[in-house]
């Protein structure tokens, strides 16, 4: 909390846009010089919080975090822009106006909110966070739409409000949560304050087993730029039991249509691999249905297709090598082909990708993608290329 308070006075934001660009290497010498000037706890608060907001950038982009206030955990535990955006843009279509943003951590949520004109009372029990999300509301010019409480969520009363956002800390002491009830609070809390709002929605991790999302939730898995960002419980969306993959950005969205498992078939010309949301989703086989493939092997979301057809669910590859799993095979038809760029992807497979690569040490000109799974069960290697 000092250090904070520190950083918000003339002199600590001074220093802060002083500091804004240090490189660590010279933190040091940086340091030494600036606390014949300032209080040494000044200095080491600028150059942490610079450090943090450095850091930021990936999550926020540059202009929003060289403005904010993070914590470590903060910056860790805090949704991509990109995604708070689009989750903020969802409740608006849902006729949203005001939001409990409950375990508002620094504020990364309501500050979407906020920007999709959605009036927000964000709710976080830690002292330092708290006032994190407060300084942010303000350093964003959105503090007349972010009203910021530090008080335990579970005695907050959210009746006036047309929707409750939850994310429950999913960090212990020990590391990351993977029990929802061990969840702080648990998500049977969460559900239940769910139940009772007009709409909700709970981010969750996106590894929550399938069998304990609660029927009249519709469950959205969001990946952004390939990666499995979150899973999101939807509250009073008029979709109960829908299940959906969406891929940022876009967005563009997958709908569950309850198909049964693809078939397994023959390797064909082409193998798709579906992106991570659609997989977490259980929405393999939509994409399969779209493509017109099956699956290599019935445990593993690997496509495969005669046909190259274009979709934003999946990645396609030509396949130009079937092999059965042989490093001194891999390598010499590497060096056949003049492979010096080898993308190394498994499924399926018990072998790390950069142990194969200094094992078969490609060299040449040309760049391949092989592919470590199992066919029918047999461990194989498909060599490929992306499709254009």
């Amino acid at each position: 909390m000092n250090d904070l308070a520190l950083l918000l006075t003339p002199e600590g934001r001074a220093l802060l846009d002083e500091v804004r660009d240090t490189e660590p290497a010279r933190e040091l010498a940086v340091a030494t010089r600036l606390r014949r000037d300032h209080p040494a706890e000044l200095v080491s608060a600028a150059l942490g919080q610079a450090r943090l907001r450095q850091r930021a950038v990936a999550k926020f982009g540059a202009q929003d975090a060289g403005r904010m206030f993070f914590t470590p955990n903060g910056v860790e535990q805090s949704t991509r822009a990109s995604v708070a955006a689009y989750r903020a843009r969802r409740l608006t279509e849902l006729g949203v106006t005001s939001v409990a943003d409950l375990c508002c951590g620094i504020g990364g949520d309501a500050i979407a909110l906020a920007r999709a004109g959605i009036r927000v009372l964000a709710v976080d029990r830690d002292p330092l966070t708290a006032a994190a999300a407060r300084a942010n509301a303000e350093a964003l010019g959105l503090a007349e739409l972010i009203e910021v409480r530090e008080a335990d969520v579970t005695e907050v009363d959210t009746a006036g409000y047309d929707a409750v956002f939850a994310d429950p800390a999913r960090r212990g002491g020990r590391g990351r949560v993977f029990d929802p009830e061990a969840y702080s609070p648990p998500l049977s809390w969460a559900v239940e304050t769910a139940r009772r709002a007009p709409h909700a929605a709970l981010k969750i991790a996106p590894g929550i087993p399938h069998d304990i999302v609660p029927a009249e939730a519709e469950a959205e898995w969001i990946s952004d730029g390939g990666d499995v960002k979150e899973a999101v419980l939807w509250f009073g969306t008029g979709a109960p039991g829908a299940v959906r993959a969406t891929l940022l950005p876009g967005p563009r969205t997958l709908l569950g249509r309850g198909l049964p498992d693809p078939a397994v078939r023959p390797v064909g010309r082409y193998l798709y691999e579906p992106d991570g949301a659609v997989i977490r989703a259980h929405l393999v086989a939509e994409v399969a249905e779209e493509l017109g493939g099956g699956l290599l092997d019935a445990t593993i979301a690997y496509v495969t297709a005669d046909e190259a057809r274009p979709t934003p669910y999946a990645t396609g590859y030509e396949i130009t090598d079937r092999l059965p799993f042989n490093v001194k095979r891999l390598k010499a038809l590497l060096r056949e082909r003049g492979v010096g760029t080898l993308t190394v992807k498994k499924r399926g497979s018990a072998v790390e990708p950069e142990e194969l690569r200094r094992k078969v040490r490609p060299q040449g000109p040309n760049a391949a993608t092989v592919f470590l799974t199992r066919v029918a069960g047999a461990p194989t290697m498909l060599i490929g290329q992306p499709l254009g």
